[in-house]
């Protein structure tokens, strides 16, 4: 039977979760430029009139899937996380879940996929920028600023802060798995990764400022 009138809104929740979950597919294999909306509708079972009024057009599209997946970059350090543990605990758990997202295989085609299309379509790597890494900087800077309030962290810039942790986490390696030099990393290793990286991040490289060894990568 041919169902009329507006979907239920569980429905409409559906057909948008089906919409996403098509478009990173489709966006990892044909790229941004080379992907058309005729190609997304018909993969997802949607009409285009859909794509154009859930999200405005491809552009529209492409900036929901980097925040979809961006939400799980910022849920790694909410308020309520960060409460419960101590500036430590809360930097190495969301080191572990940050590392692990970002050297998923599909992310680091889709990072490879923004990056190949940037010069075409700056307007994309903005929005890309907005929606992925600008949030996740911002809300590890509200959480060093709360960490500064209460005497935790030096009173640095928190954005500064957090653009330096994210850098150490993101360091030399992943841009070796980044170009197909490192195979990805095992639980075990993302967590010998997160803390190698926290622990100097947190007392520096100066021997006066560690107090007990930095965890050691094994020799390769």
């Amino acid at each position: 039977m041919i169902k009329c009138g507006r979907p239920r809104k569980g429905e409409e929740l559906l057909s948008r979760d089906r919409l996403l979950d098509t478009a990173v597919i489709l966006f990892l294999d044909y790229g941004y430029g080379n992907l058309s909306l005729e190609t997304i509708a018909r993969d997802a079972r949607v009409s285009m009139r859909t794509i154009y009024s859930q999200f405005g057009g491809k552009a529209g599209l492409f900036g929901a899937v980097i925040r979809r997946c961006s939400d799980q970059f910022v849920a790694c350090l909410s308020a309520e996380q960060a409460e419960e543990c101590l500036t430590e605990e809360a930097l190495l758990s969301f080191a572990r879940q940050f590392l692990y997202r970002l050297t998923r295989p599909d992310v680091v085609r889709m990072r490879a996929v923004i990056i190949g299309e940037s010069l075409r379509f700056p307007d994309l790597a903005a929005q890309y920028y907005e929606q992925g890494p600008q949030r996740t900087l911002d809300q590890l800077a509200k959480f060093f600023k709360r960490q500064q309030q209460t005497g935790d962290i030096a009173p640095v810039d928190p954005h500064f802060l957090a653009g330096q942790l994210l850098s150490a986490l993101r360091s030399e390696r992943f841009q070796r798995l980044q170009l197909g030099l490192e195979p990805t990393p095992d639980e075990a290793e993302i967590d010998l990764w997160a803390r190698q990286s926290v622990e100097l991040f947190l007392h520096g490289c100066s021997a006066a400022n560690i107090t007990r060894p930095i965890a050691e990568l094994p020799s390769r």
